[in-house]
């Protein structure tokens, strides 16, 4: 434990403080890292090692680091090592931004990484030297101190809803040992060295010693998901000196010294020393217990605190709260850079002008020869006075209006009711609002697997035994009565369903319960093994009772007492377990279940035919992305095994190629097996997430998913949530060393250019040992090079860290948006180094939601969050951001042009208040009313058709979209002033005769200006709605309303606006003023008009087309095509669908397939987009399907799409015509959908002619119905298509063998050895209360 020494340091402050790694062993990493070597600390995480023995406690102080705890309670305690409470952390944990300390300092620190809160104090400074300023001293300073006191209520109203959820957790009871009596406290009272109890389905509130459990030899069934991904649970086993105390008793009169490693991030490494009556015994990461874990198929266990709060493994895992900036902000900041430079070119303009003026005017004008010789007029002086004259071009308000909107942005999302789970009474929460636009922006998408997409939920659906394929898909678990039928009748099969039966019985490592109730509960650490016991037991063949060596069944009705001679593990490598039994009539034999590459190739000669069969099935299976499993049998003799047993006990034994003495020795017996048949698993996804997945794929999002979990199960969810089809090329990176992983991403990055070229779609599959090496070195360049180009990106094996540095280095690499989205503790590092980070806000995702920036009850709902809240947020703040640079320079470079007639003086045009009065009342509400109320498109259409959203992104806050707005300014600027000016240019705009002086000419620009700019609003929003409306003409009436009460009552209050006295009824007396703020105005907004029409004619963007549709058609089929409304689609309708998404899809459009006039797809082409759906369901199988598509010659008829997504693949050019046309005789290609163009061997969607379909054709629900759409769409397209796929021979050799994926036994790297601990198991034996 040197190494760990040097390493780390204990956290000693009773604050929470954490531990800090020393700066030494953080350089030398980093200098490692840079030769290409490869850290240790990391190889920890994904390479199991030698243990290392703990030192002593008599050796303990020669190493101060090693943390040192007292367990019990002992009256005497002389060592000041062992008070906990003031050396340790507490068990508290907080994930906000800021504390009472911390606020100010942040809060200013990220407001003034804002470059306009810069400028704006700078200037608030300067206006503080006298007569400096031409507009005051306090008009900026005022403004400025409002809107910084307007964003830091937003923030600490943010963070104390942060607050809350970390108070949540806090609070999670726990029962913790006082005085021999289980006290319930919070979890924010434990401290390093109590006793605790947690009880079943409990999580860990700290990192624990296990004690004792309720299970025979301490063991205890943890579930990790919520750590590391992984779906088995583990199994953890107490100390044999410790698993006798089931008791309080026992534990109060328990004294310990435990001496371990000080706390570190490493979840697969730990070390200590337990000294118990002076022995001294070693335990290691098989007994600790982590916080954040979940106890599972256990009564209860009692634990020992060894790390609390920020100490944890779970915590050391997570980062601080970053301060996250959108993207918008950034961009933002760049504009006003620019802006700046105008303004200091305008300054120097200015100042330079009246050097000019001065020179040629002053020596002629002897009334102002004092001025020559006044150093206030020096070039210095006026550069001064026009900055400041001129610092509004940068609006000050921008900033509080982006708070405003953005605050009430995120409650829409807090309160949409599309997006409450009722299941859970829990609806999305925006944790900040700084990143609403970001939503909008998103590129690629880092995703959780086990609990995101996945429910973690196994069940057994189909068995496939000899030509009969039981079960179906339709129903939640397997249901079919024909089985039990076949058996009873004896059918040829009835033997072959009983051996299938009886090994799904008995090949497994669960452990039954019988409860008092007479229940029966499995405890299992694979759910898969679960899963499939229980579909023994619902066709009467059931486990009840294990004891040591021996398993008892009931099958149909008979207990039979079968013996377990010996159990050969599942590996990776070999793809299968083996269990070698005694059944009641004495015969032995070879049970074996696996993948079936490795399966088949073990059988007897002869098995063509059951081969065939079953290989059928096992498509039909894939199809629907089941886990899969192949059963075997072989009938030993007794003299047989008796040869085999000693040498596999010696190999057992073996130190020195352990692993393949058992290999060798399985192989053995391993061969000239019988297949009796397959089973189906279901990973139950959760709900509607491929068609989510689909829709951000449309919508030209990248998916990538990290899990924890294994290869063959991260792909197989990968192709059932629809992120890689049957046919994408896997590009599998597998490599133990670093050598290997280079060259491997070297010859995959060549490989991927070559793919492109075809136009084939690939995706990367890398787990953590190969990333670990991949992100290291020259060969990171090489890794982000190919994870860009690839369609998806499937890492698994990772680590949090490893998480959190594959999203970093994508936003460093990519230079896009990122999100990531996890629903557990395994997933925060994640989150918080994402652009964005979403948080599952389920059962298991507290931690995860609270580290987020936003929550969200279930995955689908992320597509309505950036669809939907994205590209909206996006879009209106982009108009509030534009409008705000607009509005300004609209009127403070009249300034400018006003400087050209008064000498260059810095004489302002407009009186000094209603210039600070501008932003923050009188133009306040439209940018307002923009950011809230605007919709760019109805909800509906962009959820139909989700390219739009990439559309939203390409001009939105563009550089020519930018000086657009610019330029309209200008030109508004421009008219209003001369227009204005050339109105008063006699100044006699009475009848009497009088004038009205410089403020007359201000007051009206100015009111022609607010009445512009206010109608500006009204024509940038793309939908008029009340409040619109009434905010751009109530802010024109405000100004009239204000300028009223302002020239009557202030001039008389301190003087105040003196020079506005009775200005009111001067401008308002005059028939002039009326008539210019008629004309003037919309003189001005027809510039608006000519240019719009002009771009919307020659160059429409996707939205105006989709605006343009909205209005034309009242409604059409597009992304949304649920089963029960597709059919009733009629009329012209369909026709708006084609065109609109055909013009709509950013997607590379590929040639139609000419399948030829006789083809079955070219003749039910014409019209299929009002077609029903035929696929699996209505009594015919997918292998009846199967086989008759391969009969037609792999011709089907017209396909089209997946559930949802439709990406048309044909050239628009020349297709509206015939849309037009509609008539019988029209023909046109049919519509593919590329991203998931499946094989001709399985079977398809089709969408037939609708006079082919009896109109009554329903489904059993639209639920069901949509998964059935979508796991076709997995398999449907064209096999004609000229985009054929065929997969590189490299490639696929390994990618074959994971195509189905396969249900795993049990965890091959668990802590403890699962088989021989669970047959000694006795279910009989009574199990202590803990009471």
């Amino acid at each position: 434990m040197a190494s760990f020494a040097n390493k780390e340091n204990v956290c000693v402050s009773s604050f929470g403080a954490r531990h800090l790694n020393d700066r030494e062993s953080i350089n030398r990493e980093k200098k490692e890292k840079s030769r290409g070597k490869l850290p240790v600390f990391e190889l920890l995480e994904t390479k199991k090692k030698p243990k290392i023995e703990m030192p002593t406690e008599a050796a303990a102080p020669n190493n101060t680091n090693n943390r040192h705890i007292h367990l019990g309670n002992s009256t005497e305690i002389t060592d000041p090592r062992h008070h906990h409470v003031q050396r340790y952390c507490s068990n508290r944990i907080s994930t906000c931004k800021y504390n009472g300390f911390s606020f100010l300092p942040r809060f200013l620190y990220e407001q003034f990484r804002r470059y306009n809160n810069i400028f704006f104090l700078a200037i608030a400074l300067l206006q503080q030297i006298p007569d400096v300023s031409p507009t005051g001293r306090y008009t900026t300073a005022v403004p400025f101190l409002i809107i910084l006191s307007v964003s830091a209520l937003k923030e600490i109203f943010e963070d104390v809803k942060r607050r809350r959820s970390d108070n949540k957790v806090n609070a999670f009871p726990v029962e913790i040992l006082v005085d021999g009596n289980w006290l319930e406290k919070q979890w924010k009272d434990v401290k390093v060295g109590d006793f605790i109890r947690v009880d079943n389905d409990s999580l860990f509130p700290a990192d624990l010693l296990l004690l004792s459990s309720s299970e025979q030899q301490g063991m205890a069934y943890i579930e990790t998901s919520n750590l590391d991904g992984e779906t088995n649970l583990k199994i953890k086993q107490a100390l044999d000196v410790t698993a006798s105390m089931t008791s309080p008793e026992n534990l109060a009169s328990f004294q310990a010294e435990i001496t371990c490693e000080p706390p570190s991030r490493h979840v697969n490494e730990f070390n200590g020393n337990i000294e118990i009556n002076g022995e001294a015994r070693h335990f290691g990461i098989d007994q600790l217990l982590l916080r954040g874990a979940r106890l599972k198929n256990t009564a209860w266990i009692f634990g020992a605190v060894i790390y609390t709060g920020h100490d944890s493994k779970l915590l050391m895992n997570s980062k601080r709260a970053p301060l996250k900036s959108g993207t918008i902000d950034v961009q933002t900041n760049y504009r006003i850079i620019f802006l700046f430079f105008v303004l200091v070119a305008l300054a120097l303009i200015s100042a330079a002008g009246s050097e000019i003026w001065r020179g040629y005017n002053i020596p002629q004008a002897w009334y102002l020869s004092f001025l020559e010789h006044d150093p206030k007029g020096s070039f210095l002086w006026g550069v001064l006075t026009f900055f400041i004259l001129y610092n509004n071009l940068i609006p000050i308000s921008l900033q509080v209006t982006l708070e405003i909107v953005r605050f009430f942005q995120a409650i829409y999302i807090n309160n949409d009711i599309e997006m409450y789970d009722v299941n859970s009474d829990s609806c999305a929460i925006a944790r900040t609002s700084n990143l609403n636009e970001e939503l909008g922006q998103v590129k690629y998408i880092m995703s959780d697997k086990t609990g995101t997409l996945t429910r973690n939920v196994m069940k057994f659906k189909r068995v496939s035994i000899g030509s009969h394929n039981y079960g179906n898909n339709e129903d939640d678990e397997f249901s079919d009565v024909t089985l039990l039928e076949d058996v009873e009748r004896g059918d040829k099969h009835a033997e072959a369903i009983v051996e299938v039966l009886k090994m799904m019985a008995v090949c497994h490592t669960v452990v039954p319960e019988n409860k008092d109730d007479g229940e029966l509960i499995y405890q299992s650490s694979s759910p898969d093994e679960a899963a499939l016991v229980r579909g023994a037991a619902s066709q009467k063949v059931t486990f009840h009772t294990r004891q040591p060596q021996k398993v008892i069944c009931n099958v149909f009705g008979t207990d039979e007492t079968i013996e377990i001679l010996d159990v050969i593990d599942f590996t990776s490598d070999r793809k299968r377990m083996s269990v070698i039994v005694r059944d009641q009539e004495g015969d032995i034999k070879l049970y074996t279940k696996g993948a079936d590459t490795v399966i088949f190739e073990r059988l007897v000669r002869g098995s063509e035919q059951s081969v065939d069969w079953c290989t059928d099935h096992l498509e039909d299976y894939a199809s629907f992305g089941y886990r899969t499993l192949c059963f075997a049998v072989r009938k030993l003799s007794d003299g047989e095994y008796e040869q085999w047993a000693p040498e596999y006990k010696k190999a057992i034994l073996a130190i020195e190629n352990r692993a393949k003495l058992l290999a060798d020795a399985a192989e053995k017996l391993e061969k000239d097996m019988v297949l009796v048949g397959a089973t189906a698993i279901e990973d139950k996804l959760q709900e509607w997430v491929p068609e989510t997945i689909q829709a951000l794929m449309a919508a030209d999002i990248r998916v990538w998913m990290l899990t924890g979990d294994k290869r063959e199960t991260a792909i197989n969810i990968a192709h059932s949530c629809a992120l890689v089809h049957p046919n994408t090329e896997l590009l599998i990176v597998d490599k133990t060393t670093y050598e290997e992983t280079y060259q491997k991403l070297e010859q995959f990055s060549a490989r991927s250019q070559e793919l492109e070229k075809q136009g084939k779609e690939f995706a990367m599959v890398i787990d953590g040992k190969s990333l670990l090496h991949a992100l290291t070195g020259e060969a990171r360049k090489h890794f982000g090079d190919l994870a860009l180009r690839c369609h998806a990106v499937v890492c698994c094996r990772m680590s949090p860290m490893q998480k959190a540095e594959v999203v970093e280095m994508v936003r460093k690499l990519a230079k896009h948006v990122v999100l990531a989205i996890g629903d557990g503790a395994n997933d925060v590092a994640m989150i918080q180094a994402a652009n964005v980070g979403i948080g599952i806000s389920g059962e298991e995702g507290l931690q995860a939601a609270s580290a987020s920036d936003y929550a969200i009850p279930r995955f689908h709902f992320l597509r309505r969050l950036l669809l939907v809240h994205g590209a909206w947020n996006h879009d209106r703040s982009v108009k509030v951001i534009l409008y705000s640079f607009y509005k300004n320079i609209c009127l403070y470079i009249i300034e400018l042009w006003f400087a050209i007639f008064s000498a260059w003086s810095g004489q302002t045009i407009f009186e000094r208040w209603t210039i600070g009065m501008f932003n923050v009342i009188f133009t306040a509400w439209p940018p307002v009313v923009l950011g809230l109320f605007d919709h760019p498109v109805p909800a509906d259409q962009i959820m139909k058709y989700p390219a739009l959203y990439a559309s939203f992104q390409n001009r939105a806050f563009s550089i020519g979209n930018f000086s657009l707005w610019i330029g309209m300014a200008i030109i508004h600027s421009l008219s209003l002033f001369f227009l204005t000016y050339a109105t008063m240019e006699h100044q006699v705009v009475w009848d009497n005769g009088l004038t009205g002086g410089w403020l007359m000419l201000g007051n009206c620009a100015y009111t022609f200006v607010v009445a512009t700019v206010c109608l500006k609003a009204l024509l940038e929003c793309d939908s008029w709605t009340w409040p619109v409306v009434v905010a751009c003409i109530g802010s024109i009436g405000l100004w009239i309303v204000f300028v009223i009460i302002y020239a009557l009552v202030f001039p008389h209050i301190g003087g105040i606006g003196a020079d506005m006295a009775g200005m009111a009824y001067i401008m308002m007396s005059s028939w002039t003023f009326w008539l210019a703020l008629l004309f003037i105005p919309l003189a001005t907004l027809m510039w608006d008009l000519v240019i719009k029409s002009l771009f919307t004619i020659a160059m429409p963007t996707p939205r105006e087309l989709a605006v343009m549709y909205t209005k034309r058609t009242t409604s059409f089929n597009g992304f949304e095509r649920l089963a029960s409304n597709w059919a009733a689609n009629q009329g012209p309708t369909k026709d708006g669908a084609h065109v609109f998404a055909s013009r709509f899809s950013l997607r590379k459009r590929i040639q139609p397939v000419d399948s030829g006039v006789g083809s079955p797809r070219h003749q039910n082409s014409e019209k299929s987009e009002n077609s029903s759906l035929t696929s699996s369901g209505g009594g015919t199988t997918s292998s009846d399907n199967h086989r008759r598509n391969r009969k037609n010659g792999g011709k089907s008829s017209a396909e089209y799409g997946s559930t949802e997504m439709s990406t048309w693949n044909q050239n628009f050019e020349g297709a509206e015509p015939a849309f037009k046309r509609g008539g019988a005789s029209s023909s046109r290609s049919s519509y593919t959908n590329r991203a998931f163009v499946g094989d001709q061997n399985v079977t398809r969607i089709t969408v037939n002619d609708e006079n082919e379909m009896p109109r009554g054709t329903s489904y059993s629900s639209n639920v069901l119905e949509n998964m059935r759409l979508l796991t076709s769409s997995l398999r449907g397209s064209t096999t004609g298509s000229s985009r054929s796929r065929t997969a590189s021979e490299a490639s696929l050799a390994l990618a074959e063998q994971t195509r189905y994926g396969f249900a795993f036994s049990q965890d091959e790297s668990a802590a403890v050895a699962q088989t021989e601990l669970i047959r000694n198991v006795d279910s009989t034996r009574e199990k202590p209360t803990g009471r």
